[in-house]
């Protein structure tokens, strides 16, 4: 099956929550990993907007009425870029989290830009 879109995974953030999980819960967030790189139009109950911030977006993963959710925004259209994850445990996504996320979305627009600017002057 051809994958429709690319993960990148941005420093260790994703890593670090996901090495952490028990071994079927890791199961589980490739599967819904694969889905999200393949599927035409990803199902809302994997993957959702978060209202109020702008550009990112939850994957969101259950398991054994654990649920489970990992930032991520795109990047060049097909690119999802992956940053923190966290095992939900309210109703409401954590404010804190949501706000660690946008902290890690800006850090990594802000490298790339700084990237593409140092490439730039080594080519002049």
């Amino acid at each position: 099956m051809e994958k429709l879109r690319e993960l990148h995974f941005y420093k260790n953030y994703f890593f670090a929550f996901f090495d952490s999980q028990p071994e079927k819960v890791k199961n589980k967030i490739d599967q819904v990993l694969y889905v999200i790189t393949i599927a035409d139009r990803i199902p809302k109950k994997f993957f959702d907007h978060i209202s109020g911030a702008e550009g990112l977006y939850e994957i969101r993963v259950e398991f054994n009425s654990n649920i489970y959710r990992i930032f991520c925004c795109f990047d060049y259209g097909n690119i999802v870029v992956l940053f923190n994850g966290f095992q939900k445990k309210a109703q409401k996504t954590s404010t804190t989290e949501i706000e660690r996320a946008l902290k890690i979305k800006k850090e990594y627009f802000n490298n790339k830009q700084i990237k593409s600017h140092e490439k730039k002057n080594r080519k002049k």
